[in-house]
């Protein structure tokens, strides 16, 4: 009787029937409820466990054959969608694994990742109090606390889809800074623009300078001392020629935590030369940042109080999740909307019933903008400080009880002290380590690294990344973040390397 209604009261239009709608609640429900089940079991639940793999590597012809890749007219049973669901989880790397040390993140906090949960169910996008009242809150709340962490009495701030685009914000607003008329003239009337960032500095430069027109050219790398910190007396250098040669330099991007060796420039002498040519000091403080929660390493960002802009990232060491990242800036004049903003009336109309100030969105380049903020907020809310707090400490802790097993082991050897949680060495087999030192030695050490890094990942034991380094052969960075790592997977790390290359 209800489908005989429903036909006679059928409203069509272009052949479409519009009434009711088209989508099985209950079975969407049932389905998103047997997919969560999938996930608590096989993802959540072994998150720790070390007798899992941290992959099941396939080469990818074979693994487009098991995922069977192909969109079809008719879409597919939710049992046949539920074992893909599986085979996704079964072979994709385990980056909350405790020997997952490939990456600047690792590891799984289960707060951010229920904070993710609901984000991920309200789908919400962050650019107007009225779409999203709380989630603006958050963000307002958890950039003030970062605020204070740097060390500044106010600022502004903002979150970004990665390190890489707050670095490329950070540019852009240092430009606009030093010559506001490029918002609406463009680039045809400007001098030459120069910036200054250190040999060691992240790609995100040189990619930001092409995209926003500078020139890759116009990127001066400064060199560094032999622990990868950018060496100021040759920052100095480099502003004076930059000025002889007639050109107009702005900006120069200072690193706390370099991506390879984990330096961290001396912010403070920085600063000074940047005060005295009048250059705006951003801070790469991407992957370092998060020392300035540790009470006893935040001296590695000595200074970073006097930047003008720093970009931190707490899906790295703090386990935020990804993407959580802040661009942070001094500034608390309305500079990022007056750089951004486009003023779109049908979005950010001024006659609102509530206060318009609320409207963040118009700082953005961004319309539709993730609320990545929540998950930093809801993990602090949980673990308070203190925790945060402890995490760091562990880390740097466990990084310097590798660096001590290190030394104590044959075969292995440091390229330099760590001063943060990058751990780098080299390991040398048992049949070079009575070859005389010399090009044909370090040509063969060369090819230890990638072989040793084939077999772990065939293996499934663990992940660790390698690569060379201004001259020097591949060797192993590991990196301590994950609060899971304990004592024993240090140990493991370094039984597994002599296992996988006993032969070599």
């Amino acid at each position: 009787k209800q489908e005989m209604l429903q036909k006679k009261t059928a409203v069509l239009v272009d052949g479409v029937i519009l009434n009711g709608p088209i989508m099985d609640s209950k079975a969407g429900e049932k389905f998103v409820e047997e997919a969560c089940k999938i996930i608590m079991e096989e993802v959540v639940q072994k998150a720790d466990d070390v007798t899992e793999k941290v992959c099941e590597w396939q080469a990818p012809e074979k693994l487009k054959q098991i995922l069977d890749l192909e969109m079809r007219d008719t879409g597919e049973c939710h049992q046949k969608i539920l074992q893909l669901c599986r085979d996704v989880i079964k072979y994709s790397v385990k980056t909350n694994h405790p020997r997952f040390f490939n990456q600047l993140y690792a590891g799984i906090d289960y707060y951010s990742l229920v904070a993710r949960f609901i984000t991920e169910a309200l789908n919400p996008s962050v650019y107007t109090y009225e779409v999203s009242p709380v989630f603006l809150l958050v963000e307002e709340a958890v950039i003030k606390k970062m605020i204070e962490f740097i060390g500044w009495e106010e600022g502004d701030g903002i979150f970004n889809p990665g390190g890489s685009v707050s670095n490329m914000y950070a540019m852009n607003l240092a430009r606009y800074k030093f010559c506001p008329e490029i918002k609406e003239k463009g680039l045809s009337g400007l001098p030459r623009l120069v910036l200054f960032a250190s040999e060691e500095c992240h790609y995100s430069m040189k990619k930001a300078a092409s995209f926003l027109g500078i020139g890759t050219e116009n990127v001066y790398f400064v060199k560094t001392d032999e622990r990868g910190k950018m060496i100021p007396e040759e920052l100095e250098k480099q502003v004076q020629r930059a000025r002889k040669e007639g050109s107009a330099p702005f900006l120069v991007c200072a690193t706390a935590g370099t991506t390879v060796l984990g330096a961290f420039d001396p912010l403070d002498k920085i600063a000074d030369i940047c005060e005295s040519h009048g250059l705006w000091l951003h801070v790469d403080a991407s992957w370092g940042g998060s020392a300035l929660i540790s009470k006893k390493h935040r001296r590695l960002l000595h200074g970073v109080h006097r930047a003008d802009s720093v970009a931190w990232n707490p899906h790295k060491m703090l386990l935020a999740g990804i993407q959580c990242c802040a661009l942070l800036v001094k500034d608390n004049s309305g500079l990022l909307k007056k750089c951004y903003s486009a003023e779109a009336a049908y979005l950010f109309q001024q006659d609102k019933f509530y206060d318009v100030s609320y409207d963040t969105g118009d700082k953005s380049i961004q319309c539709s903008r993730r609320p990545d903020a929540f998950k930093f907020w809801l993990m602090w809310k949980a673990l308070g400080t203190t925790g945060l707090e402890e995490r760091v400490n562990r880390a740097l802790a466990l990084a310097r009880y590798l660096v001590e097993e290190i030394k104590k082991r044959e075969g292995f050897q440091l390229l330099l002290e760590p001063e943060y949680a990058n751990v780098c060495f080299w390991y040398i087999p048992p049949s070079l380590r009575k070859m005389e030192d010399g090009p044909e030695f370090w040509q063969k050490l060369h090819q230890v690294a990638p072989i040793i890094k084939e077999r772990m990942m065939k293996k499934g034991s663990m992940m660790l990344g390698y690569q060379p380094h201004w001259g020097k052969v591949n060797f192993f960075r590991q990196v301590v973040i994950s609060p899971q790592v304990s004592r024993e997977d240090m140990d493991f790390l370094l039984d597994e390397i002599e296992l996988l290359a006993k032969d070599l």
